[in-house]
């Protein structure tokens, strides 16, 4: 089946697969953190075993955190085994998340217009509803934002079932596949900061507008609330960019630049 047709379902991991599945969301989290700000410079080789000593995480979930980042854009397999990092631009960043942000709008306008199957819309309320509950405790441990991570993304592909095999559906994956562009795409000290939660919670109240918006057929409204969506997104990172670069005493990182031109 294809992932972009797999039904939301409750996982039923153990707490070992679930810590598993934390220490991969955490691996990914610092990597893309580390090549944003230029730590892992385009071009540059993967060598596993270093990561997973700089990391402190094993090499199960470092590897699967490697074949994310490929699906993602950021690294290229090599052919003779491993990865290399990807050379993209800050103008390449830029014009990938608003793309997402812009195929998610219009996907959204037709959902509402041409209307959405009662499976699909009732699958989106399961997914909301359990990030709500992820969301509820009043901080968010590893374990619970990688569940967020899970959850957003499930939400994400459904917007994409709303629309079945169409045209946009399908340029919208390939549009995640671009660097930074994946609705996933969190660097680390996005969830270690005080806001981090609020950060969420904010994005989580856009989920439900767009929702009521494509149930209502206000194709207007679900647009605009999806292009808003990808601002937060951009707005998000540069703060959590910004709070690093004051962390470490500098003036700022490459991603900063990106950012600030928008």
């Amino acid at each position: 089946m294809n992932p972009s047709e797999s039904p939301v379902a409750e996982p039923t991991l153990g707490d070992g697969a679930e810590a598993g599945a934390s220490q991969s969301v955490k691996a990914q989290l610092r990597l893309r953190e580390m090549i944003l700000a230029g730590e892992l410079p385009g071009g540059a080789r993967i060598a596993e075993l270093a990561i997973v000593e700089k990391l402190g995480v094993s090499r199960t979930p470092i590897r699967a955190a490697l074949m994310r980042l490929e699906q993602e854009g950021l690294l290229q397999r090599l052919p003779g085994g491993g990865y290399a990092v990807r050379t993209f631009s800050e103008a390449d960043v830029a014009d990938a998340i608003a793309l997402r942000g812009t195929l998610e709008g219009l996907a959204a306008r037709l959902a509402a217009e041409r209307g959405v199957p009662p499976a699909v819309l009732a699958d989106a309320h399961a997914c909301l509803d359990a990030i709500d509950a992820t969301l509820a405790p009043p901080a968010l441990d590893d374990q619970g934002f990688a569940r967020y991570v899970e959850l957003n993304a499930q939400f994400h592909v459904l917007l994409g079932r709303m629309l079945g095999g169409s045209v946009v559906a399908r340029e919208l994956e390939r549009v995640k596949g671009l660097p930074f562009a994946s609705p996933s795409a969190f660097v680390l000290v996005q969830t270690h900061s005080p806001q981090a939660r609020d950060m969420l919670v904010v994005a989580q109240d856009q989920h439900r507008q767009l929702l009521d918006a494509i149930e209502h057929h206000e194709g207007a409204r679900a647009e605009a609330i999806l292009r808003e969506h990808s601002r937060l997104a951009q707005r998000n990172l540069r703060a959590a960019l910004s709070a690093q670069a004051a962390g470490q005493g500098h003036a700022g990182l490459p991603a900063l630049t990106l950012i600030r031109r928008r």
